[in-house]
């Protein structure tokens, strides 16, 4: 019996193989959160994350977080469209009211 494929839902946090990079790409195994919407991560081979960190400093487009009782930024400024194969594991999810609108004020 086959095991129901992840979700990669909107606000999932995973931990994504973001190598290799360039420059100043944020590179490693890393947590980030699937920013893209689940109905388009539904249809396609890829999402949109962002990474998750705890060594920044405070920018507007880097919302604060507390994820896994770790204090630490969503780099919004960093968005990536990364293949499926990329995401290692489901870790959890952080509400979109945390996010979004930064995410929306940068896009408009």
């Amino acid at each position: 019996m086959k095991s129901p494929k992840p979700s990669h839902r909107r606000g999932e946090v995973w931990w994504v193989n973001l190598d290799p990079t360039v420059g100043t790409e944020v590179r490693k195994t890393r947590p980030a959160i699937i920013v893209s919407p689940s109905d388009m991560n539904a249809a396609l081979p890829r999402v949109i994350i962002a990474p998750l960190t705890s060594k920044s400093h405070p920018l507007g487009c880097r919302p604060r977080v507390t994820f896994e009782k770790t204090d630490g930024f969503i780099l919004l400024d960093q968005l990536r469209s990364v293949d499926k194969q990329r995401l290692v594991r489901p870790m959890g999810s952080i509400p979109e009211d945390h996010w979004l609108p930064v995410l929306l004020e940068m896009l408009s």
